[in-house]
């Protein structure tokens, strides 16, 4: 084990959109493996058929991508070990399951869905509950209770099965965690999970341990609601004699939702007003639209930034990451036991640090993107100015038309609460020749307005305060905004003097 290379998996099933928890183990892999020059690979578990849903994968590919978390082995990007979607490797179980019947750790139940029910009501009636295991099985119709003759003859007829795992009783099993240490569950706990199905598929429990030993992984890093099944996979591996090569297994806390107690849910998401799930995601049964954090106006290296926080502590008061420097910086020994909240406000808060470090080129190139499904269009040199004017106000992508929307569309409105404060008898004269003296100041740009209006308010005897909200007023509709002179230098001088005269006539 000390000498083996590093290969670890991300292995999601495509049931539906990613879940950013399903977006963290992804980022731990890839950055635990990249800090010890290992492999990472992405591998699809399908075998539940029944929960497929189609353009998941994709999507999954598509996701991963945006954030930078890359994969060195996949049916994307190829490999030694593949096939890398479990469906395309059905062919591998049958015979691995077949060793664990000839080595009697496995045996064929027929019991019908009906007649378990059954009993399941009957122990319910009794205030206890039904289990399918070492105290129960000796009394169910499988093949450890019929005769050679009839299990075949029951498989001859195609009859439905499963082959279960035969736990064995009075078994101290311990699961060596490298994030909660050892773990001890006795055997007499646990059921006789489902491995294989007469269908020909295999069950999850089966198909992971089988794939991670024949990609010889040497770690597997996944969500903590794995953990109950550790147990049963640490029984395959000696089950199989392949207790040598079993990886080392950590198992990650939960993202908590923000208020209250439990498991993050899109539930969630929807109902404090935020993403998630890593990009949008349409439904293709429903068509219904769930958002993403890159259609929020998140930067990828933000969403990672938040992720990497959620559950790992450096150790330091450092807090803004690039990829390179998690990679240096990660470690399994940093991450905590316990769930970690997820914080809105927080996530904005990384996004704004990665914002305001972007070039005003940068920000105008994405802020277009918004433009466009608002169905406008703006000269990109205007764009680059306001990005750079607005960019201190805002946390995300979108925030920049919440906070500029008046440098697209003039007022047709103007806030009556700022009229009745600050609209005096006085103010329309001083406006106009407000509006005067803007015309003739050359060039008009923030430096230049500024210091012209400064002099002439002081040599006209003009207070800033009986000019300056009734001003922003009309070329705002609102006392919204940046600095006066920094809108007005964006607006243009045209566009000003045009506002003010509309609003001075409009709140006439």
């Amino acid at each position: 084990m000390q000498n083996r290379q590093v290969r670890v998996r991300f292995a999601p099933s495509p049931t539906g959109p990613l879940h950013i928890g399903g977006v963290r183990t992804a980022l731990y892999n890839y950055l635990f493996a990249k800090k010890l020059g290992g492999v990472n690979i992405l591998r699809i578990e399908d075998t539940d058929q029944t929960r497929f849903v189609s353009g998941a994968e994709a999507y999954i590919i598509d996701a991963l991508t945006w954030l930078g978390i890359k994969f060195d082995e996949g049916d994307h990007v190829g490999g030694d070990y593949g096939p890398y979607r479990q469906s395309d490797r059905k062919e591998i179980y049958k015979g691995f399951v077949d060793q664990l019947l000839k080595d009697d750790w496995a045996y064929i139940a027929f019991d019908s869905a009906d007649d378990l029910d059954v009993l399941r009501k009957q122990y319910e009636a009794e205030k206890k509950t039904f289990q399918y295991d070492s105290s129960t099985r000796g009394q169910l119709r499988n093949s450890l209770t019929l005769s050679n003759e009839e299990v075949t003859a029951l498989l001859n007829s195609d009859h439905p099965y499963v082959v279960r795992f035969k736990m064995p009783e009075n078994v101290e099993i311990r699961v060596n965690d490298l994030i909660r240490g050892e773990v001890v569950v006795s055997s007499n706990t646990l059921d006789d999970k489902v491995l294989y199905k007469s269908d020909g598929m295999p069950t999850y429990h089966l198909a992971n341990i089988v794939d991670d030993h024949l990609m010889e992984i040497s770690h597997v890093i996944r969500g903590e609601e794995w953990l109950p099944s550790a147990p049963l996979h640490v029984m395959l591996y000696k089950a199989f004699k392949w207790e040598d090569t079993m990886p080392q297994f950590a198992h990650l806390p939960l993202l908590l939702k923000p208020d209250g107690n439990g498991k993050l849910s899109k539930r969630d998401g929807d109902r404090l007003g935020f993403p998630v799930f890593p990009t949008e995601w349409i439904d293709p049964k429903t068509g219904i639209v769930s958002s993403g954090y890159r259609e929020a106006g998140y930067f990828p290296e933000a969403v990672v930034n938040i992720l990497a926080f959620l559950g790992w502590n450096p150790g330091t008061e450092k807090e803004q990451y690039t990829m390179d420097e998690l990679i240096h910086d990660f470690s399994l020994e940093r991450i905590s036991k316990s769930g970690a909240k997820f914080d809105l406000e927080k996530a904005k808060w990384f996004n704004h640090q990665y914002l305001i470090h972007k070039s005003d080129e940068e920000l105008a190139e994405a802020f277009k993107i918004v433009l466009e499904g608002l169905q406008i269009t703006r000269d990109f040199d205007f764009l680059v100015a306001f990005c750079g004017v607005l960019k201190d106000r805002c946390s995300l992508m979108h925030d920049f038309w919440k906070q500029g929307y008046f440098f697209f569309m003039a007022p047709t409105e103007y806030d009556q609460d700022v009229i009745k404060k600050k609209w005096k008898p006085e103010t329309p004269d001083l406006l106009i020749n407000l509006a005067d003296f803007l015309s003739i100041i050359e060039p008009f740009d923030e430096f230049t307005i500024e210091t012209a209006v400064k002099g002439y308010l002081e040599e006209n005897h003009i207070g800033m305060g009986q000019i300056m909200n009734a001003w922003r007023l009309v070329l705002v509709g609102s006392n919204a905004g940046p600095a006066m002179f920094q809108i007005a230098a964006l607006l243009g001088k045209e566009e000003t003097i045009r506002r003010i005269e509309v609003g001075i006539a409009a709140i006439k």
